[in-house]
């Protein structure tokens, strides 16, 4: 038992470093936070931790081993993953100014119609992390390096679901502390050009994504 909690500390620890690291799932919480609000973006904070379970599936079943090995199914996923990140950045790069008679939704002032539904914000979330062939290598590596193989299954299920829980709690942080109202007000007149510019880092997610290699 002793040994299970040493390294559930090194899986934690090494999955705070990695939670923690700006990437596509961060900018997508921002995205969503300076643009939609708050419920728009803890929704999409909820995908992304969802997104988690299906990393420690495949991992524990042993077919995070098999796309590692295979440069064909690498491939699917990590174009499927560019493609996603693109097409989020090209819609960030189509934004308009916001006129002072823009329909506010609350303290953000975004168009009601403009705004996902709980559905589609989570959606976004976890086919943001799903589709990152990054986070699928960290996991496997995660649990081939870090994870013993006798420890039972039961127990890295465990790591796995306070991993997922984790990652939802911080982008939850993430998108209260990004829908402030003093942070929106300020979103709000520049709110295009911060649109653009997240549009520019996720074709940039997308490019680095799309150039990545088995390792």
């Amino acid at each position: 038992m002793l040994s299970h909690w040493s390294e559930f500390f090194q899986v934690a620890l090494a999955h705070l470093l990695a939670v923690a690291s700006p990437g596509p799932d961060f900018a997508v919480v921002l995205k969503q936070s300076l643009v939609h609000g708050r419920r728009t973006a803890v929704w999409t904070a909820l995908g992304v931790g969802t997104a988690i379970l299906l990393h420690v599936a495949y991992s524990l079943l042993g077919l995070g081993l098999l796309l590692r090995s295979s440069e064909l199914w690498f491939a699917v996923v990590k174009y499927a993953g560019a493609a996603y990140i693109a097409w989020l950045g090209v819609q960030s790069l189509r934004a308009r100014p916001r006129g002072d008679d823009a329909e506010p939704t609350g303290a953000g002032g975004a168009r009601r119609s403009a705004t996902p539904t709980a559905r589609g914000a989570f959606g976004t979330g976890f086919l943001t992390n799903a589709l990152n062939p990054k986070v699928t290598l960290f996991f496997v590596s995660l649990f081939v390096m870090v994870v013993n193989p006798t420890t039972p299954k039961l127990v890295q299920a465990g790591y796995g679901l306070w991993m997922a829980v984790a990652t939802a709690a911080w982008f939850t942080l993430v998108a209260n502390v990004f829908t402030r109202g003093d942070v929106r007000r300020s979103f709000l007149r520049h709110g295009h050009w911060i649109d653009r510019a997240l549009g520019v880092v996720f074709l940039a997610f997308a490019v680095a994504l799309g150039c990545s290699q088995l390792g």
